[in-house]
């Protein structure tokens, strides 16, 4: 049993904030383990509680659309969210249910080990740049601790402010520009034997 497989049997049966007694299913995540891009938003709503899968619902509807338009096929990259279980209402999730989640998700991303993450909304984002406000950041690469991390709004927030929708637009069509300049420095980090960069540097490309 591979890793992802054994972190997602864990998830289902989680108990360790009280989502668990409200969820109809526990949304692990999937995606496959080769995975070079991690889609990382911020909890199942309604459709995602009912059917166990992320990303269901007519925010997914439109980030199938938006991986379209970057030239990336959802089958090919990694989607979970912050917490894995719906928070009633789809209100925010807390503060204590991302800390009860925060083990599963670095262990999702320890196996995966992908070369860009992508966070999908504020909450997302404030595991890497809790200083930071979306509007001024979104659709920059950065690098963080050896990985290429980029912050874009939610989805969703198109659904419910049309006037976002073309930035959302505009920052999944540079995906794959990031993409390919993460697997060039990958490379070149890799043959030259250099340590990545510590700390939060936006990439010089963008």
């Amino acid at each position: 049993m591979d890793d992802l497989t054994i972190i997602a049997n864990e998830v289902r049966s989680c108990r360790r904030c009280e989502l668990s007694g409200t969820r109809k299913n526990a949304v692990p995540g999937e995606g496959p383990a080769s995975a070079e891009v991690m889609f990382i938003g911020e909890g199942p709503g309604f459709h995602e509680d009912q059917q166990g899968r992320p990303f269901v619902g007519p925010a997914g509807e439109f980030l199938n659309q938006l991986l379209t338009s970057a030239g990336l096929n959802r089958n090919d990259v990694f989607i979970a969210n912050v917490v894995k279980c719906r928070p009633p209402g789809n209100r925010d999730p807390l503060p204590e249910e991302i800390s009860a989640c925060s083990g599963y998700l670095d262990r999702q991303i320890e196996a995966i080990n992908p070369k860009v993450i992508v966070t999908l909304g504020r909450y997302s984002m404030a595991r890497y740049f809790p200083r930071d406000k979306i509007s001024a950041i979104h659709g920059r690469a950065r690098r963080l601790d050896g990985r290429v991390v980029v912050a874009m709004y939610h989805p969703a927030a198109a659904l419910h402010q049309p006037a976002l929708r073309e930035a959302i637009e505009d920052d999944f069509r540079r995906l794959p520009q990031i993409l390919a300049d993460a697997l060039k420095q990958a490379e070149l980090a890799r043959k030259t034997s250099k340590p990545e960069d510590d700390g939060a540097e936006q990439l010089s490309l963008f």
